[in-house]
């Protein structure tokens, strides 16, 4: 009599599925964005009340919507492309990874801009990802203390830096605040989720 086991998995097939997991919560998380733009649309705008609403206690509702509300679909256009390419780079660790950066950049951005707004003003849009996503990239590197991720921080700041800074500056329309606490969280989400931390937690 044989027996058969499962064959085991190879380190090939193991990374393509955590790859495989990253994008697809990506995908889920702007396609939700797009999803919730085309009912807002339908809508004529009324999802929009459930961005944050500064320091009020029925804003913080926001924290956990604004990033999937825009104000237009040209809104959502200018923040699909950073955020699928900043969040793909990120994805590549897997869908826990990205849902963990994810998480801390979106409750952490979110509740400092809550908290900083100026008064009667309503937050929406994903461009807090964006920063948070960015600063998260830029800085991995340096907590783990790994070349490859330092050069590709360097890439990003590269190719993104003179529209990071140019972000936090005020401007009508804009929500600087969102943009700084967004880069201010990937930081943390950066030190936060380092090798050596992971490391210290499974012992």
């Amino acid at each position: 009599m044989s027996f058969q086991t499962p064959a085991r998995r190879t380190g090939r097939s193991v990374d393509t599925a955590r790859i495989g997991s990253g994008l697809k919560l990506l995908v889920g998380l702007v396609g939700l964005m797009w999803l919730s733009e085309v009912v807002d649309t339908a809508l004529q705008g009324q999802l929009d009340q459930y961005g944050i609403i500064s320091r009020e206690s029925s804003g913080l509702v926001g924290i956990l919507t604004a990033p999937f509300l825009h104000l237009g679909f040209g809104h959502l256009i200018s923040n699909t492309l950073p955020l699928v390419t900043l969040g793909a780079l990120i994805a590549v660790g897997g869908a826990a990874r990205l849902l963990s950066v994810t998480a801390i950049v979106t409750v952490i951005g979110g509740f400092g801009t809550w908290l900083i707004s100026p008064p009667n003003t309503i937050t929406i849009g994903a461009s807090g990802l964006v920063f948070g996503y960015a600063s998260y990239l830029i800085l991995r590197g340096v907590f783990n203390r790994r070349l490859g991720q330092v050069l590709l921080g360097i890439v990003v700041v590269m190719v993104w830096g003179s529209a990071l800074l140019s972000g936090l500056l005020p401007q009508d329309g804009i929500s600087w605040q969102g943009h700084l606490f967004g880069g201010i969280a990937g930081v943390l989400a950066a030190w936060v989720l380092a090798d050596d931390k992971q490391q210290q937690r499974v012992r």
